[in-house]
């Protein structure tokens, strides 16, 4: 895997949908908007508006900044058009694959700054390289899919009678489930996939004919509906005595047991540079695509009580984070 030194460091959000189309921005005040499953409350978000902050872009001030909550990956390109319609300086298509392209969808010429999570920008043809990626894109991004191995390691390292695990599946999933069914054999590890409807999503029917002794250990990783249900998931997994694994960090600190991935905060963060380069002048196929290299494993100790389970002291003492 390519990779730059990944930088990091905080960021933030705004606006609500559906909302009327406002005037062109007065000289001198930078718009930057995003359609996004998350809401403007999200942490990513707020990391974003953060370093935009520190880097001299003050909301309000200097700064507009439009966030469209979207319901559906089917109300992606029309909430784009809305923020396009607010005549933005730089757009930004943060998540799965269908951001990206609904955002070129209707962006124009738009210098687009992506955060592309668990999909190849260059394999879909959005960009040409990591080194000189387009004439009006650029941005950071990372593939879940070359961790599916080492988390099912970690949970056979810390839980040695690992042997089967239920995976969430829908349509952010589909290049990690191949790569985890890839990995699955090496480890004598048995997959159960259980595919969710339309959102919102119905956890507890989604797993009730999962077998008991395959429901002791459940994968939720890279849809933004997870992270969005986090806390959803977090009691699901309490209630029905699962152990589980996430990407990202905020799935522990909302009560799943552990996570392992890159810190989509400073993905976020590292966004807001970007984007201050832009409206500084700088295009993006000048700027090089980053991708991080910091893998942090977080390990919610109250959780494991609850369940239960005790963690090896060996795993603990590699965490970046333990919650107590």
């Amino acid at each position: 895997m390519r990779r730059r030194e990944f930088l990091a460091l905080i960021g933030g959000a705004a606006a609500s949908w559906p909302m009327p189309a406002r005037t062109q921005s007065a000289p001198g005040m930078l718009r930057i908007g995003t359609a996004n499953l998350q809401p403007r409350s999200a942490p990513q978000w707020i990391a974003f508006q953060n370093r935009m902050a520190e880097l001299g872009y003050v909301e309000g001030k200097n700064f507009i900044y439009d966030h469209i909550q979207v319901p559906n990956e089917q109300a992606w390109v029309q909430a784009y058009r809305d923020v396009v319609a607010r005549k933005p300086d730089i757009l930004v298509a943060a998540g799965p694959e269908p951001s990206l392209r609904s955002a070129l969808a209707v962006s124009g010429k738009l210098p687009v700054v992506m955060i592309a999570v668990d999909y190849d920008p260059i394999a879909r043809g959005h960009i040409t390289s990591l080194a000189r990626p387009a004439n009006n894109i650029t941005g950071t991004y990372f593939q879940l899919t070359e961790l599916a191995g080492k988390h099912l390691q970690l949970m056979k390292e810390a839980f040695p009678g690992f042997k089967a695990a239920t995976v969430l599946l829908d349509f952010a999933t589909s290049d990690y489930w191949a790569a985890l069914q890839s990995a699955a054999p090496q480890l004598g590890v048995r997959l159960i996939g259980v595919e969710l409807g339309q959102p919102p999503y119905d956890y507890e029917r989604a797993i009730a004919d999962v077998a008991p002794e395959d429901r002791k250990f459940l994968v939720a990783m890279a849809s933004p509906f997870f992270f969005r249900d986090r806390a959803r998931l977090a009691e699901l997994a309490l209630r029905n005595r699962m152990a589980t694994i996430a990407q990202a960090r905020a799935l522990v600190t909302a009560g799943c047991l552990m996570s392992y991935g890159p810190d989509l905060d400073a993905m976020f963060a590292l966004a807001a540079n970007y984007a201050a380069r832009i409206a500084k002048g700088t295009s993006p196929i000048d700027m090089p695509v980053e991708q991080p290299t910091k893998f942090d494993l977080a390990i919610n100790l109250k959780t494991a009580g609850a369940l239960g389970l005790d963690v090896p002291p060996t795993l603990l003492a590699r965490a970046d984070e333990v919650i107590e």
